[in-house]
Protein backbone atom coordinates (compact mmCIF):
# COMPACT_ATOMS: atom_id res chain seq x y z
CA UNK A 1 0.00 0.00 0.00
CA UNK A 2 1.47 3.46 -0.96
CA UNK A 3 1.75 6.20 1.32
CA UNK A 4 -0.13 9.52 1.19
CA UNK A 5 1.26 12.00 -0.85
CA UNK A 6 3.63 14.60 1.22
CA UNK A 7 3.09 11.94 4.17
CA UNK A 8 6.69 10.44 5.90
CA UNK A 9 7.17 6.81 5.21
CA UNK A 10 8.35 5.67 8.18
CA UNK A 11 10.30 2.40 8.59
CA UNK A 12 9.71 -0.57 10.67
CA UNK A 13 9.97 0.12 14.33
CA UNK A 14 12.63 -1.83 16.69
CA UNK A 15 10.39 -4.54 18.21
CA UNK A 16 9.16 -5.79 14.35
CA UNK A 17 13.12 -6.05 13.39
CA UNK A 18 13.37 -8.39 16.73
CA UNK A 19 10.02 -10.16 16.48
CA UNK A 20 11.50 -12.28 14.13
CA UNK A 21 14.78 -13.22 15.78
CA UNK A 22 12.96 -14.17 18.76
CA UNK A 23 11.23 -16.86 17.09
CA UNK A 24 14.26 -18.13 15.28
CA UNK A 25 15.65 -18.21 18.82
CA UNK A 26 12.53 -20.09 20.26
CA UNK A 27 12.66 -22.39 17.73
CA UNK A 28 16.22 -23.21 18.40
CA UNK A 29 15.69 -23.97 21.67
CA UNK A 30 12.53 -26.17 21.22
CA UNK A 31 14.60 -28.27 18.06
CA UNK A 32 17.17 -28.49 20.82
CA UNK A 33 14.79 -30.18 23.24
CA UNK A 34 13.83 -32.20 20.59
CA UNK A 35 17.14 -33.56 20.15
CA UNK A 36 17.32 -34.30 23.39
CA UNK A 37 14.52 -36.18 23.74
CA UNK A 38 14.79 -38.25 20.99
CA UNK A 39 18.34 -39.61 22.48
CA UNK A 40 16.97 -39.99 25.93
CA UNK A 41 19.28 -37.73 27.89
CA UNK A 42 18.56 -34.75 29.91
CA UNK A 43 19.80 -31.45 29.06
CA UNK A 44 23.08 -30.20 30.19
CA UNK A 45 24.67 -26.92 31.30
CA UNK A 46 26.25 -27.29 27.95
CA UNK A 47 22.80 -27.43 26.01
CA UNK A 48 21.47 -24.53 27.63
CA UNK A 49 25.07 -22.46 26.73
CA UNK A 50 24.68 -23.36 23.40
CA UNK A 51 20.95 -22.23 22.73
CA UNK A 52 21.34 -18.80 24.95
CA UNK A 53 24.81 -18.22 22.51
CA UNK A 54 26.46 -17.97 25.69
CA UNK A 55 29.23 -19.58 27.57
CA UNK A 56 29.21 -22.22 30.08
CA UNK A 57 30.53 -20.19 32.95
CA UNK A 58 27.85 -17.82 32.25
CA UNK A 59 25.18 -20.15 32.62
CA UNK A 60 26.08 -21.57 35.59
CA UNK A 61 26.51 -17.87 36.95
CA UNK A 62 23.22 -16.62 35.78
CA UNK A 63 21.57 -20.11 37.41
CA UNK A 64 23.32 -19.53 40.63
CA UNK A 65 22.49 -15.57 41.06
CA UNK A 66 26.25 -15.01 40.95
CA UNK A 67 27.26 -11.82 40.32
CA UNK A 68 28.97 -11.02 36.73
CA UNK A 69 25.91 -11.40 34.21
CA UNK A 70 23.77 -8.23 32.95
CA UNK A 71 20.12 -8.39 33.90
CA UNK A 72 18.90 -9.22 30.17
CA UNK A 73 21.30 -11.64 29.74
CA UNK A 74 20.65 -13.41 33.06
CA UNK A 75 17.04 -13.75 32.12
CA UNK A 76 17.42 -15.14 28.52
CA UNK A 77 20.04 -18.37 30.09
CA UNK A 78 17.07 -18.58 32.52
CA UNK A 79 14.46 -18.57 29.94
CA UNK A 80 16.36 -21.24 27.73
CA UNK A 81 16.85 -23.01 30.61
CA UNK A 82 13.18 -23.51 31.74
CA UNK A 83 12.51 -24.44 28.15
CA UNK A 84 14.86 -27.47 27.61
CA UNK A 85 13.75 -28.52 31.02
CA UNK A 86 17.35 -27.77 32.59
CA UNK A 87 15.89 -26.71 35.78
CA UNK A 88 14.11 -29.55 36.72
CA UNK A 89 17.40 -31.96 36.53
CA UNK A 90 20.83 -30.58 36.53
CA UNK A 91 20.20 -27.12 37.58
CA UNK A 92 17.73 -27.49 40.08
CA UNK A 93 20.12 -29.66 42.11
CA UNK A 94 22.70 -26.94 41.65
CA UNK A 95 20.57 -24.23 42.88
CA UNK A 96 19.97 -26.79 46.24
CA UNK A 97 23.34 -27.41 46.86
CA UNK A 98 25.31 -24.09 45.93
CA UNK A 99 27.29 -25.93 43.28
CA UNK A 100 27.68 -25.30 39.93
CA UNK A 101 27.77 -29.01 38.59
CA UNK A 102 31.05 -27.95 36.75
CA UNK A 103 34.47 -29.44 37.19
CA UNK A 104 37.01 -27.20 35.59
CA UNK A 105 40.18 -29.38 33.64
CA UNK A 106 43.33 -27.12 33.44
CA UNK A 107 45.39 -28.08 30.15
CA UNK A 108 48.53 -26.22 29.78
CA UNK A 109 48.25 -27.07 25.68
CA UNK A 110 46.28 -29.52 24.03
CA UNK A 111 48.72 -31.98 22.34
CA UNK A 112 48.54 -35.98 21.99
CA UNK A 113 48.66 -36.68 25.71
CA UNK A 114 46.37 -34.54 27.14
CA UNK A 115 43.85 -35.10 24.56
CA UNK A 116 43.75 -38.68 25.46
CA UNK A 117 43.80 -37.83 29.48
CA UNK A 118 40.52 -35.73 28.62
CA UNK A 119 38.92 -38.45 26.57
CA UNK A 120 39.34 -40.26 30.33
CA UNK A 121 38.28 -37.79 32.17
CA UNK A 122 35.11 -36.99 29.69
CA UNK A 123 33.58 -40.38 29.88
CA UNK A 124 33.72 -40.77 33.49
CA UNK A 125 32.39 -37.00 34.42
CA UNK A 126 29.73 -37.65 31.97
CA UNK A 127 28.75 -40.89 33.85
CA UNK A 128 28.34 -38.97 36.76
CA UNK A 129 25.89 -36.69 35.64
CA UNK A 130 29.00 -33.61 35.66
CA UNK A 131 29.70 -31.14 32.94
CA UNK A 132 33.66 -30.43 32.20
CA UNK A 133 35.20 -26.99 31.57
CA UNK A 134 37.98 -27.70 29.83
CA UNK A 135 40.81 -24.21 30.42
CA UNK A 136 44.27 -23.98 28.39
CA UNK A 137 46.86 -21.22 29.01
CA UNK A 138 46.74 -21.43 24.61
CA UNK A 139 50.47 -20.75 25.23
CA UNK A 140 51.68 -24.38 26.23
CA UNK A 141 54.14 -24.21 28.68
CA UNK A 142 55.79 -20.60 28.27
CA UNK A 143 53.77 -18.89 31.50
CA UNK A 144 54.38 -20.72 34.63
CA UNK A 145 51.56 -20.38 37.13
CA UNK A 146 48.70 -19.82 34.37
CA UNK A 147 46.52 -22.04 36.31
CA UNK A 148 46.64 -19.73 39.48
CA UNK A 149 45.36 -17.02 37.36
CA UNK A 150 42.86 -18.76 35.74
CA UNK A 151 41.81 -20.61 38.60
CA UNK A 152 40.86 -16.71 39.98
CA UNK A 153 39.02 -16.09 36.96
CA UNK A 154 36.78 -19.04 36.91
CA UNK A 155 36.08 -18.42 40.71
CA UNK A 156 32.55 -19.59 41.83
CA UNK A 157 32.02 -21.03 38.22
CA UNK A 158 33.63 -24.53 39.25
CA UNK A 159 32.91 -26.97 42.13
CA UNK A 160 36.48 -28.62 41.36
CA UNK A 161 39.43 -28.84 39.30
CA UNK A 162 41.39 -31.41 37.42
CA UNK A 163 45.23 -29.76 36.38
CA UNK A 164 47.03 -32.04 33.68
CA UNK A 165 50.41 -31.81 33.79
CA UNK A 166 50.25 -28.64 35.85
CA UNK A 167 53.24 -26.11 36.05
CA UNK A 168 52.85 -25.15 39.89
CA UNK A 169 53.01 -27.44 42.59
CA UNK A 170 49.96 -25.98 44.21
CA UNK A 171 46.58 -23.70 44.37
CA UNK A 172 45.49 -21.71 46.98
CA UNK A 173 41.53 -21.45 47.29
CA UNK A 174 38.66 -23.72 48.87
CA UNK A 175 37.65 -26.05 45.89
CA UNK A 176 38.82 -29.46 45.64
CA UNK A 177 42.10 -30.40 43.29
CA UNK A 178 43.61 -32.99 41.91
CA UNK A 179 46.88 -33.30 39.93
CA UNK A 180 47.73 -35.75 36.99
CA UNK A 181 51.13 -36.26 36.11
CA UNK A 182 52.18 -33.99 38.84
CA UNK A 183 54.78 -30.94 39.73
CA UNK A 184 58.06 -32.08 40.96
CA UNK A 185 57.50 -29.95 44.23
CA UNK A 186 56.30 -31.28 47.63
CA UNK A 187 52.60 -30.41 46.98
CA UNK A 188 49.56 -31.50 49.43
CA UNK A 189 47.25 -32.38 45.82
CA UNK A 190 45.93 -36.07 45.27
CA UNK A 191 47.96 -37.38 42.34
CA UNK A 192 47.38 -39.36 39.42
CA UNK A 193 50.54 -40.61 37.27
CA UNK A 194 51.94 -44.06 35.91
CA UNK A 195 55.09 -45.77 36.39
CA UNK A 196 57.52 -43.31 34.82
CA UNK A 197 60.62 -44.85 36.70
CA UNK A 198 60.01 -48.62 35.79
CA UNK A 199 58.64 -47.73 32.52
CA UNK A 200 61.99 -45.88 31.53
CA UNK A 201 63.75 -48.87 32.78
CA UNK A 202 61.59 -51.69 30.48
CA UNK A 203 62.52 -49.06 27.81
CA UNK A 204 66.14 -49.04 28.49
CA UNK A 205 66.63 -53.08 29.29
CA UNK A 206 64.81 -53.68 25.51
CA UNK A 207 67.56 -51.43 23.63
CA UNK A 208 70.66 -52.97 26.19
CA UNK A 209 69.29 -56.46 25.53
CA UNK A 210 69.00 -55.54 21.47
CA UNK A 211 72.97 -54.95 22.06
CA UNK A 212 73.28 -51.20 22.15
CA UNK A 213 75.55 -48.92 24.53
CA UNK A 214 75.65 -45.71 23.21
CA UNK A 215 71.94 -44.76 24.23
CA UNK A 216 70.90 -41.06 23.78
CA UNK A 217 67.82 -39.50 26.25
CA UNK A 218 66.00 -37.09 25.07
CA UNK A 219 64.42 -35.75 28.45
CA UNK A 220 60.97 -34.23 29.14
CA UNK A 221 59.71 -31.26 30.98
CA UNK A 222 62.05 -30.64 34.69
CA UNK A 223 59.26 -29.43 36.39
CA UNK A 224 57.13 -32.48 36.24
CA UNK A 225 57.90 -35.37 38.22
CA UNK A 226 57.30 -38.30 35.75
CA UNK A 227 60.23 -36.08 33.37
CA UNK A 228 62.83 -37.13 36.64
CA UNK A 229 61.50 -39.89 37.26
CA UNK A 230 62.01 -41.17 33.59
CA UNK A 231 65.40 -39.63 33.56
CA UNK A 232 66.01 -41.81 37.01
CA UNK A 233 64.54 -44.84 35.28
CA UNK A 234 67.24 -44.61 32.12
CA UNK A 235 70.32 -43.84 34.41
CA UNK A 236 69.63 -46.38 36.87
CA UNK A 237 69.12 -48.91 33.87
CA UNK A 238 72.66 -47.85 32.78
CA UNK A 239 73.94 -48.66 35.70
CA UNK A 240 72.50 -52.09 36.16
CA UNK A 241 74.50 -53.03 32.38
CA UNK A 242 77.61 -51.30 33.68
CA UNK A 243 77.23 -48.68 30.82
CA UNK A 244 79.24 -45.83 32.48
CA UNK A 245 76.45 -42.18 32.48
CA UNK A 246 77.82 -39.77 29.69
CA UNK A 247 75.99 -36.33 29.70
CA UNK A 248 76.56 -35.57 26.76
CA UNK A 249 73.96 -38.02 25.23
CA UNK A 250 70.72 -36.12 27.51
CA UNK A 251 69.35 -34.03 26.04
CA UNK A 252 66.27 -31.38 26.95
CA UNK A 253 63.52 -31.93 24.58
CA UNK A 254 61.02 -30.50 27.20
CA UNK A 255 58.07 -32.82 25.70
CA UNK A 256 57.80 -30.07 22.98
CA UNK A 257 58.24 -31.51 18.77
CA UNK A 258 60.12 -28.41 18.37
CA UNK A 259 62.59 -28.50 21.03
CA UNK A 260 62.93 -32.38 20.44
CA UNK A 261 63.93 -31.68 16.80
CA UNK A 262 66.86 -29.99 17.81
CA UNK A 263 67.88 -32.17 21.04
CA UNK A 264 68.11 -35.20 18.14
CA UNK A 265 69.84 -33.23 15.98
CA UNK A 266 72.22 -32.09 18.96
CA UNK A 267 72.69 -36.48 19.72
CA UNK A 268 73.17 -37.02 15.77
CA UNK A 269 76.21 -34.33 15.43
CA UNK A 270 78.27 -35.64 17.97
CA UNK A 271 81.54 -37.13 17.14
CA UNK A 272 80.60 -40.40 18.49
CA UNK A 273 76.47 -40.54 17.51
CA UNK A 274 74.10 -42.81 20.14
CA UNK A 275 73.05 -45.86 18.38
CA UNK A 276 69.90 -45.60 20.36
CA UNK A 277 67.77 -43.03 21.85
CA UNK A 278 65.33 -43.02 24.43
CA UNK A 279 62.51 -40.23 23.85
CA UNK A 280 61.02 -39.38 27.55
CA UNK A 281 57.48 -39.07 25.09
CA UNK A 282 56.32 -40.38 22.14
CA UNK A 283 56.50 -36.81 20.61
CA UNK A 284 60.52 -36.99 21.41
CA UNK A 285 60.59 -39.58 19.87
CA UNK A 286 58.89 -39.44 16.46
CA UNK A 287 60.59 -35.98 16.13
CA UNK A 288 64.01 -37.98 16.71
CA UNK A 289 62.90 -40.80 13.92
CA UNK A 290 61.74 -37.90 11.56
CA UNK A 291 65.35 -36.02 12.25
CA UNK A 292 67.33 -39.25 11.61
CA UNK A 293 65.35 -40.25 8.46
CA UNK A 294 66.39 -36.34 6.84
CA UNK A 295 69.36 -36.92 7.24
CA UNK A 296 69.55 -40.13 5.61
CA UNK A 297 69.71 -43.03 8.48
CA UNK A 298 67.64 -46.00 8.27
CA UNK A 299 65.31 -46.18 11.25
CA UNK A 300 65.68 -49.08 13.15
CA UNK A 301 69.06 -50.15 10.56
CA UNK A 302 70.95 -46.88 11.96
CA UNK A 303 69.45 -46.06 15.08
CA UNK A 304 66.81 -47.73 17.06
CA UNK A 305 64.35 -45.43 18.68
CA UNK A 306 61.90 -46.09 21.83
CA UNK A 307 59.14 -43.74 23.15
CA UNK A 308 56.68 -43.18 26.07
CA UNK A 309 53.03 -42.49 26.29
CA UNK A 310 52.08 -44.83 23.05
CA UNK A 311 49.57 -41.90 22.17
CA UNK A 312 47.63 -42.96 18.83
CA UNK A 313 50.07 -41.23 16.68
CA UNK A 314 53.00 -44.09 17.76
CA UNK A 315 50.91 -46.61 16.21
CA UNK A 316 50.49 -44.72 12.72
CA UNK A 317 54.33 -43.59 12.86
CA UNK A 318 56.26 -44.21 9.72
CA UNK A 319 57.68 -46.98 10.91
CA UNK A 320 55.12 -47.60 13.83
CA UNK A 321 56.95 -46.64 17.07
CA UNK A 322 58.10 -49.11 19.93
CA UNK A 323 57.32 -47.53 23.01
CA UNK A 324 56.74 -47.79 26.84
CA UNK A 325 52.48 -47.64 26.95
CA UNK A 326 50.72 -45.45 30.05
CA UNK A 327 46.74 -45.85 30.23
CA UNK A 328 46.15 -42.18 29.51
CA UNK A 329 42.79 -42.89 29.91
CA UNK A 330 42.77 -44.68 32.82
CA UNK A 331 44.69 -41.67 34.37
CA UNK A 332 41.58 -39.40 33.82
CA UNK A 333 39.21 -42.13 34.59
CA UNK A 334 41.10 -42.19 37.94
CA UNK A 335 41.50 -38.34 38.59
CA UNK A 336 37.89 -37.94 38.16
CA UNK A 337 36.89 -40.43 40.90
CA UNK A 338 39.01 -38.97 43.25
CA UNK A 339 36.91 -35.53 42.26
CA UNK A 340 33.88 -37.27 42.93
CA UNK A 341 35.14 -38.50 46.35
CA UNK A 342 36.51 -35.11 47.63
CA UNK A 343 32.91 -33.20 45.99
CA UNK A 344 30.93 -35.85 48.44
CA UNK A 345 33.59 -34.46 51.87
CA UNK A 346 34.78 -38.40 51.45
CA UNK A 347 38.43 -39.18 52.66
CA UNK A 348 40.70 -40.69 49.41
CA UNK A 349 41.56 -44.08 50.28
CA UNK A 350 44.73 -43.82 48.23
CA UNK A 351 45.70 -39.64 47.61
CA UNK A 352 48.16 -40.80 45.07
CA UNK A 353 47.80 -43.19 42.35
CA UNK A 354 49.96 -44.73 40.32
CA UNK A 355 49.39 -47.03 37.26
CA UNK A 356 51.79 -49.34 35.44
CA UNK A 357 53.29 -49.04 32.73
CA UNK A 358 54.22 -51.51 29.67
CA UNK A 359 56.51 -52.14 27.11
CA UNK A 360 55.14 -52.24 23.14
CA UNK A 361 57.46 -53.42 20.58
CA UNK A 362 56.47 -52.30 17.43
CA UNK A 363 59.38 -51.49 14.66
CA UNK A 364 61.56 -48.52 15.56
CA UNK A 365 64.18 -50.98 17.09
CA UNK A 366 67.43 -53.40 16.01
CA UNK A 367 70.47 -55.05 16.97
CA UNK A 368 73.18 -52.04 16.20
CA UNK A 369 74.94 -52.35 13.22
CA UNK A 370 78.36 -51.38 14.90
Amino acid sequence: MEAAAGAPVRGPDAESIKAPFRTVKRFRNRLLLVIIVLVQRRPTITDVAAAAGVSVATVSKAINGRYGVGGETAARVLQVASELGYASSLGASSMRSSRTGVVGVFIAAFEPFSTEVMKGIGVALGDSGNDLLAYSSLTGNEHDGWERRSLSRLAGTIDGAILVAPTVVDLPGTIPLVAIDPHTGPAGLPTVDSDGYGGARLAMQHLIGLGHRRIGFVSGRQDLRSALLREAGYRSALDDAGIPFDPDLVRAGNYELRLSRDAAGALLDLADPPTAVFGANDLSAIATVQVAQSRGLSVPGDLSVVGFDDVPEAARADPPLTTVRQPMQQLGNEAVAMMLALLANQELRRPHVTLATRLVERRTTAPPRR
